[in-house]
């Protein structure tokens, strides 16, 4: 049996090339010919390669969880739920205005697609965002078990709170402010949080 071709591009550095035009444009916004000139593949070896345009948005996705959105991960080990809320806010601030990636967040850019040929990437999009918010409510609740967070609050609500500030810092970052005034932001809501 003839075997087929080895590939002749290193499959890491294409995804690495396309989450910066996702990021930039969104899942709807980018097309396969942005995604061309930014691998420097010719559609056919994306669509080879990857299935789909929503499948390399996958792997985009996937990539930038385990790097850009590693913040997530260091904010649930935190030992208190105010340092997780902290280290949460001030990661978003961050991420959404690095100096050498576009501005605002790739999971909020791809979670405004339309359209029928969005709908897996809305999905699995909005299963990832789903899964942060029980992250961070399992996390308030063994903060609740453990006497630091009162047991007046409910920890999916103090999640909820962190999740839909962070989202905002990101249409925020979209828009043009900078990462001292999100980081402002963020100090300002960590005053004095809401179940403090």
């Amino acid at each position: 049996m003839p075997m087929g071709r080895p590939r002749e591009f290193d499959a890491e550095q294409v995804v690495e090339s396309a989450l910066r035009v996702f990021w930039a444009k969104g899942y709807e916004g980018t097309t396969m010919a942005d995604l061309s000139a930014a691998t420097k593949l010719k559609a056919g070896s994306i669509y080879g390669a990857f299935g789909s345009k929503a499948g390399l948005f996958k792997q985009v996705v996937d990539r930038y969880a385990r790097t850009t959105f590693a913040y997530g991960e260091a904010a649930l080990a935190a030992d208190t739920a105010r340092e997780v809320a902290r280290r949460w806010l001030i990661g978003a601030a961050e991420a959404t205005t690095g100096p050498a990636t576009p501005p605002g967040c790739l999971l909020v850019q791809g979670a405004l697609a339309t359209g029928d040929t969005a709908d897996e990437v809305r999905a699995d999009l909005c299963a990832r965002r789903q899964a942060a918010e029980v992250l961070l409510t399992e996390r308030f609740t063994r903060a609740r078990d453990e006497g630091d967070l009162r047991q007046s609050v409910e920890p999916r609500d103090a999640a909820a709170y962190v999740l839909t500030l962070s989202q905002g810092f990101a249409v925020q970052a979209a828009s043009g402010t900078g990462q001292a005034d999100l980081r402002r932001l963020a100090d300002l809501a960590l005053l004095h949080l809401p179940w403090e």
